[in-house]
């Protein structure tokens, strides 16, 4: 398709996959690269019950046969247990065995919690271990232009709630604090894959890669990362197309990582998924920011306000995205 048929062809519908085909040529990319490129002879995924890792699971079991794949559960003492039951719902669909490592000690000794609840204590001095805490940015996007300065949200036991604009200080205690999470759940993945001679198979997504929603040397660590070219919307279709459990998908999706609970679209995005994905592929079309408003039943001023917040959070995390630099 030229660019000017692409401009014209923009709609609602200009995400949609040929998704028998698209399968076809992700499991073919896992199989030479895996197998022949890498020499590895199997899969090992983290799986969460969340609908990234759950659509690479059910590829890796296509490409490789359900008994050389692994599912690896990684929870911690803040995980939603509901992440385990679909992880193992998941497991059971596309019939791959499971281990599970539980990672509270290695936080502890870490200091994550800690050190987290250091910074938290800064902002509310009267917050006690059993309260819950999470970050959020502003509300959504397309309903008023606010920087993306985040907010540090404690919730009680008795469920009351109080919210502060977080320091720079705290939010990058708390960041390098939780990413300790991220950082142990891929040792462990690697731990695994090197005792089977597996490949680790990475859960990023388009949205995730390109606007810096993963954790560096965390779950952005992986040896191939076969769905980073895919909007999340995408995924959700291959997900339908694959048949993964119907919990999975409709699942709002979350962090897991923040005590509370907090969905990707407050901590980070701002805005439904399926907005912002037809935003991103029209600016990445070129077509004209006009036609995206219309096609999308928006104003001009919504489709340039998602366009500049896609474009800052890529210029904020570029670092994430830069591989060690040697000197020749």
């Amino acid at each position: 398709m030229s660019e000017t048929q692409s401009k014209l062809a923009f709609n609602r519908r200009s995400l949609e996959l040929d998704a028998a085909g698209e399968v076809n040529r992700i499991v073919t990319f896992l199989q030479e690269n895996v197998l022949h490129r890498l020499h590895r002879q199997g899969a090992v995924v983290g799986i969460s019950g969340g609908i990234d890792s759950s659509l690479v699971l059910a590829l890796c079991a296509r490409a490789f046969g359900p008994q050389r794949v692994v599912g690896i559960l990684l929870p911690e003492r803040e995980s939603s247990p509901e992440s385990a039951d679909l992880a193992h719902r998941l497991a059971g669909r596309f019939e791959v065995q499971t281990v599970t490592e539980e990672i509270s000690a290695a936080l502890d000794g870490a200091g994550c919690y800690r050190r987290r609840d250091e910074a938290v204590k800064r902002v509310f001095p009267e917050f006690e271990p059993d309260w819950k805490s999470k970050i959020t940015l502003p509300g959504n996007l397309l309903e008023e232009d606010r920087l993306n300065i985040f907010s540090l949200t404690v919730i009680k036991p008795d469920g009351s709630e109080q919210t502060q604009r977080l320091p720079l200080r705290e939010y990058a205690q708390i960041v390098a604090s939780s990413n300790f999470k991220q950082r142990t759940r891929m040792a462990m993945l690697y731990y695994h894959a090197e005792l089977r001679n597996y490949a680790v198979i990475g859960t990023p997504n388009k949205n995730e890669r390109d606007m810096g929603f993963f954790v560096k040397y965390g779950d952005g660590g992986a040896d191939i990362n076969p769905i980073g070219h895919l909007f999340k919307s995408q995924v959700f279709q291959l997900a339908r197309f694959l048949d993964v459990p119907v919990e999975i998908q409709q699942r709002p999706p979350t962090t897991d990582t923040y005590s509370a609970g907090s969905t990707q679209e407050e901590f980070f995005y701002r805005i439904p998924f399926n907005i912002l994905d037809l935003v991103w592929l029209g600016y990445e079309r070129g077509v004209d920011h006009a036609e995206i408003a219309g096609a999308l039943e928006l104003t001009v001023e919504q489709v340039e306000r998602v366009i500049a917040d896609i474009e800052r959070k890529r210029r904020a995390t570029e670092y994430l995205r830069t591989q060690p630099i040697n000197l020749d």
